[in-house]
């Protein structure tokens, strides 16, 4: 993605080398190193960070961050990224006849207070609709290209637009509409209309690279890297990489080639209006 020389977004937060003692994350009912991964899925438990707080309060400790060189070059591609999204998303909601509000990107190292709770960076980037911010440990790159074997910088970019795609939902009123659910239907309910839920971000994401392609921002195969990332971040794949099968009904990010399929989508159609993953009569 051509970013070198670009603007990056007046909306960057940087907290990091602010550490957080006494910090208590509550799991919601999936234990160890299967609930870490699932909540690494692009934003953690949706359910869980629709529903506000997740976690106890943490005192922040500060303390000087010394930023590596690759580190400085990590960040100002994301500001980069989040420009566009402002630029993208500002004209699509004019058409609209509505006005984009701006999210703030916040950089953090190891854990982070949100209003959504305290979240360690074991959680992966993740969107707090209860303060319209997103937050990014940017080691999360490092675990996109050898964990997941997602490289390339797109694939980083895919996952910022899928957390703005986030953004989108709440400015449109989705994410109001799907909290109430939680209280309603059971588990295996609720988790369907989570899957949908975010396959519609990755639609949303898809929409923001049809436009910075229109843009002549994307180079060759940075299409590639962001559906390798899709790919990799399914349920189906990240459970079998766990514990050797996957359990369909526990699924909450839609299968792998879901989450291509919809990125895809986006990606041709570049418009709102196609991406409607809740009347969708397949996925």
């Amino acid at each position: 993605m051509r970013t070198q020389g670009r603007r990056g977004s007046a909306n960057v937060e940087d907290r990091r080398g602010r550490g957080i003692g006494g910090k208590t994350v509550v799991g919601g009912g999936i234990g160890g190193i299967i609930l870490l991964i699932l909540v690494t899925l692009m934003g953690g438990n949706p359910g869980d960070l629709l529903g506000g707080v997740i976690g106890g309060a943490g005192t922040e400790q500060s303390q000087p961050y010394e930023e590596t060189a690759e580190e400085a070059e990590l960040s100002q591609f994301v500001s980069v990224v989040l420009a566009d999204t402002e630029e993208i998303w500002g004209g699509l909601f004019q058409q609209q006849g509505l006005t984009y509000e701006k999210p703030t990107l916040v950089l953090y190292d190891d854990a982070v207070e949100s209003a959504c709770g305290t979240q360690q960076s074991a959680v992966g980037p993740f969107y707090c609709p209860g303060d319209r911010k997103l937050y990014i440990d940017l080691s999360f790159y490092d675990e996109l290209r050898r964990q997941f074997q997602a490289p390339g910088d797109f694939a980083m970019a895919y996952v910022i637009a899928h957390e703005v795609g986030h953004h989108v939902q709440t400015l449109l009123g989705t994410s109001d509409k799907i909290m109430p659910l939680r209280e309603q239907l059971s588990e295996e309910e609720f988790n369907r209309y989570l899957v949908r839920f975010e396959l519609q971000a990755d639609y949303y994401a898809g929409v923001w690279s049809h436009h910075a392609q229109g843009k002549s921002l994307l180079e060759e195969g940075d299409l590639e890297e962001a559906l390798t990332a899709a790919s990799a971040v399914g349920d189906d794949r990240i459970q079998e990489k766990a514990r050797g099968y996957a359990v369909p009904e526990s699924f909450t990010h839609g299968t792998s080639e879901q989450r291509k399929r919809w990125f895809y989508k986006g990606f041709e159609s570049g418009a709102l209006e196609g991406g409607d993953t809740f009347g969708a009569k397949s996925l």
